[in-house]
């Protein structure tokens, strides 16, 4: 089989895929999607924002704990 014949058969494939994406499981999923609002974007954004520097903070309360005040609690204790 030559080129062209084995991209047309793989140009057919992928049509015919994409014909199917609204019909299958997640089609109805994607009919009701929707563009947010400016509001409900930025409210969005802040709130991930908000869960990242959380997470970060924790991260480095982690961090401090075992990297300063462990080594510190041992040598105290252990001269």
């Amino acid at each position: 089989m030559d080129i062209v014949r084995k991209s047309w058969k793989v140009q057919r494939k992928l049509e015919e895929r994409a014909k199917r994406i609204g019909r299958g499981k997640y089609g109805q999923v994607l009919r009701m999607a929707r563009k947010p609002e400016t509001d409900e974007y930025i409210r969005t954004l802040q709130l991930t924002g908000i869960g990242l520097l959380l997470l970060g903070l924790l991260g480095f309360g982690i961090y401090l704990i075992m990297a300063v005040w462990i080594p510190d609690l041992v040598g105290t204790i252990i001269p």
